[in-house]
């Protein structure tokens, strides 16, 4: 594992923060059977895991950087003074969570005077991390009683983007769909074990979709699958993270063509 010194500031609390959430995830995580769960006015599911993720993470947040902004899906914003904005989406996948299944995440970025600049992606179920710097690349590694090991810097798929037929895509969540059916239809759908943004970063897929979410659902694997080499979009044609459904493919030729196939007559 590399020197945690060569690591940006930004980065080390990110990742420290992530870890701190992980942590609190996995322990409720180990409880499903009596965690109490609700639903929001939107029909998606919340618990009590999701709020003290995003306590834990806003405490280490806050404790290191108290002029920053956070803003976090349970809890919303609390303004800041230096132009910077924590991004928390405590438990990425609640459904998946309240399941059993283990493809949730947490996630966190950084916005620094409206520009993403740090992004990670903790699988605490699957003890795996993803992270990135701009300007610095992607990286991936495996948590370890609590700790971030074999760390590798990792890229998009090589070589020339196939054609959208031929090219892997992955579609999350398993409900509105029927918004991009049309890319289904065109492109080779694969089963994931890994939200499938990472999976682009990684090489392992060539286009996934999201067919919803808010900016904390986007904000930190845009900039992994961008720093990995690849590209990102809104279905409406924005290139910043926000609400709606996103795009991610390994090049801008590819997630253009994909683009195209979902909105044929132009934005």
């Amino acid at each position: 594992m590399a020197d945690d010194f060569t690591r940006p500031d930004d980065l080390k609390l990110a990742l420290e923060a992530a870890l701190a959430g992980a942590a609190e995830g996995l322990r409720h995580f180990a409880a499903l059977a009596g965690l109490p769960r609700e639903l929001k006015a939107d029909g998606s599911v919340v618990t009590a895991a999701d709020r003290a993720v995003e306590d834990r993470i806003r405490e280490v947040l806050a404790g290191a950087r108290p002029g920053d902004a956070i803003l976090g899906e349970e809890h919303g914003e609390t303004l800041g003074t230096e132009g910077r904005r924590w991004i928390i989406d405590p438990i990425d996948g609640t459904l998946l969570f309240v399941e059993g299944d283990d493809r949730w995440l947490v996630l966190i970025a950084l916005e620094d005077h409206g520009e993403i600049t740090v992004g990670v992606a903790a699988v605490p179920a699957q003890n795996r991390i993803w992270w990135a710097v701009r300007g610095g690349g992607t990286w991936e590694a495996e948590v370890l009683d609590g700790r971030i090991a074999g760390e590798r810097r990792i890229r998009v798929a090589g070589g020339d983007s196939p054609d959208l037929a031929d090219s892997r895509l992955g579609v999350v969540p398993d409900w509105g769909r029927g918004q991009v059916t049309a890319l289904i239809e065109a492109a080779d759908e694969h089963d994931w074990a890994i939200q499938p943004a990472l999976l682009v970063a990684r090489g392992d897929l060539d286009v996934a979709v999201q067919t919803s979410g808010q900016i904390w659902d986007f904000a930190a694997t845009s900039l992994i699958v961008t720093e990995a080499g690849g590209d990102y979009r809104g279905l409406d044609g924005r290139t910043t993270p926000g609400p709606g459904a996103s795009l991610y493919s390994r090049s801008a030729r590819l997630g253009a063509a994909a683009l195209a196939v979902l909105r044929p007559g132009g934005l």
